[in-house]
Parts: structure tokens; sequence; C-alpha cells
């Protein structure tokens, strides 16, 4: 059994959170089924979270919604998404984002959905990235 686990590891690929400074700030993962980065850009708008599929492309629907679940379970809505590239990338932009981040930050999974669509995002080791583009955010590089 443990041979089983040891190989099922092995074969998956590992879903990192990364955050990068810069004058656009930007926290991103990517597992087998989707890209994810969100960027905080201080000349506007602020704050876009891109859910980009890599095994096909997102319906069009009146809405895009997440759900967290663990430590601090949330569900987030909006009808305010857009899709780009052919309908791979979903993208949602806004003032502000802090749902969003204790999201990421307080669960172990995200689920990325639209109306029959979903994409399940992974959390473990996003918290200290997150806690770095809450810095970025904080003080903003000029």
């Amino acid at each position: 059994m443990r041979t089983l686990i040891a190989l099922l590891l092995l074969a998956t690929p590992a879903s990192a959170w990364q955050a990068t400074l810069g004058p656009i700030c930007t926290l991103t993962t990517e597992t087998e089924r989707a890209k994810i980065e969100l960027t905080y850009d201080p000349t506007g708008p602020l704050y876009s979270i891109t859910v980009e599929r890599l095994d096909g492309v997102w319906s069009v629907t009146p809405y895009f919604a997440m759900r967290f679940d663990g430590g601090r379970p949330r569900t987030i809505s909006t009808n305010r998404h857009q899709l780009g590239q052919g309908g791979a990338a979903l993208t949602v932009m806004d003032r502000g984002f802090g749902n969003v981040l204790d999201g990421i930050e307080f669960n172990d999974v995200a689920t990325a959905y639209t109306d029959g669509q979903m994409v399940v995002i992974p959390l473990a080791g996003a918290a200290p990235e997150v806690q770095k583009f809450r810095d970025c955010v904080a003080s903003p590089i000029a």
C-alpha cells in the first residue's frame, strides 16, 4: 500500500504557489487541469484572477464562483467575469480581493466553477505566498 501511495504522489504534478513581486505583483499556481494567476496592478484595475483551463474551454454562463473548503470555508460568486483566449481563460477584475486572498490563505482546497464545469485547486503551501502578495499590495513597488 505504501508503495502505491508513493507512486501516485510521484506521478501527480506538484502544485506550487508562487508570489512574484514587481510593478505588477502576481500569485500563481498550476495544476494538471488549470493555471491560476492573481495580479495586483496599482495602475488599475487593481486586482484580477484568471483561471485558465488546460483541458478545454469555459462555457458561457451567467455566473462564476469559487468555493473554499477548509479552516475558513466560504463561497464567492460574480456575474462580472470575462472569457478570453478562445474561452480557455476566465477572468474577474475588481478593486478588492480580500475575500479571495483569505480563501486561498486559510483553506485547503478551492473549487472554481460555472454552470456544469469546475476546476479543483489545491491550496497546500499557498499561505506564505499569499502573505508575500499581501505585502506587495501594502507596499507597492514604484
